[in-house]
């Protein structure tokens, strides 16, 4: 997977690339303030029924190290200076560097684990609240967090399945934190068919099914781990709505760099997201989603991610059940240090 990261930051200043991350690679806009509006005047080609055709891969692990929110230092700027940028640069090439230096020293460590990102002038993928930060959560927001049992969470014993997140379980990573980058695993493809769009992600292989007939929303009463998404066309955009979140531990941003450090982002009831996929090159989208939980959040927020094509990435077997002998291990380990802390009393 790392070479494949490699391959994408070769690939990345491309000039043919309208995104905003190879706009602003070189020098910085004058206002660093204002992120450019999506280009809308590229005309995809088209599927043999007439859609855009986004199909293919878009892996995003060349997104990597860009935080989730940013930090307060840069205030309301969407873009680092030259000097942020250089520095930015500089730990990115380091951490590049980390797979050959572990060959050398004929030694497998985190440079063979971690996917590298690239170096963007991007503060945040946040672009709203204007501050590039999660907006506050409500008081119930706070309540239902408290409740939650991850093994994220520092200072938590374990004793049963439940003490768990459904990260932890590998049941899902949730949404939308599986559409941000990840230490690994940060494979996308898209498929088309008529009146069907289904996006693949490598994080425990899940497939969300994004029916585009205009069929009417699934009952109420269901639930489910990733919601129930409708999608439409406007104009070359696809747009998709999804609700029907089940309630629960699903994390929402946890593990993205920059995101809160522990998995307390729980999902109401009420929960919407809502997603704009943008072709502005034949091998860049820019993907906004907004993600609105009034239960939880005391208003929505928005982020923006410039997507490149990449089809040679490789998705592999991800035998998350198979190998998930943590849990385990998490709750026989603190039975026993609660036995021995009995004991020595």
């Amino acid at each position: 997977m790392r070479n494949l990261a490699l391959g994408a930051a070769a690939a990345w200043l491309s000039l043919g690339m309208a995104s905003a991350f190879a706009q602003q690679a070189k020098a910085p806009p004058a206002d660093l303030t204002v992120l450019p509006p999506v280009p809308t005047n590229y005309q995809p080609g088209k599927t043999s029924w007439g859609e855009p055709d986004l199909r293919g891969k878009w892996p995003i692990d060349f997104l990597n190290g860009t935080p989730l929110q940013r930090d307060p230092k840069y205030g309301d700027r969407v873009f680092m200076n030259d000097e942020e940028y250089a520095e930015r640069t500089k730990v990115a090439d380091a951490r590049q560097s980390r797979y050959e230096k572990e060959g050398e020293s004929n030694k497998i460590g985190i440079g063979h684990w971690a996917e590298a990102g690239v170096a963007n002038r991007r503060t945040s993928l946040l672009v709203s609240p204007a501050n590039g930060r999660l907006p506050a959560m409500t008081a119930e927001g706070k309540r239902r967090a408290a409740l939650m049992r991850s093994s994220w969470r520092k200072g938590q014993t374990f004793d049963w399945v439940t003490d768990f997140d459904t990260w932890d379980r590998c049941i899902t990573r949730g949404l939308p934190a599986s559409m941000f980058p990840f230490q690994y695993n940060n494979g996308i493809r898209i498929f088309q068919s008529p009146a069907i769009v289904a996006v693949k992600m490598e994080m425990i292989h899940e497939t969300r099914i994004i029916p585009t007939d205009g069929r009417t929303q699934i009952p109420n009463q269901i639930r489910n781990w990733l919601g129930e998404s409708r999608g439409h066309w406007e104009g070359n955009t696809l747009v998709v709505e999804t609700t029907h979140f089940r309630p629960g531990p699903s994390a929402t941003n946890i593990g993205t760099t920059g995101s809160p450090p522990e998995n307390d982002t729980p999902i109401s009831e009420q929960a919407r997201m809502t997603e704009r996929f943008t072709m502005t090159g034949p091998d860049s989208i820019v993907y906004e989603v907004t993600y609105n939980d009034p239960v939880v959040f005391t208003a929505p927020w928005t982020a923006r991610l410039d997507w490149k094509r990449n089809d040679k990435y490789e998705s592999f077997e991800y035998a998350c059940h198979e190998g998930d002998v943590q849990i385990r291990n998490y709750i026989t380990a603190s039975r026993a240090e609660r036995a021995r802390q009995q004991e020595g009393k």
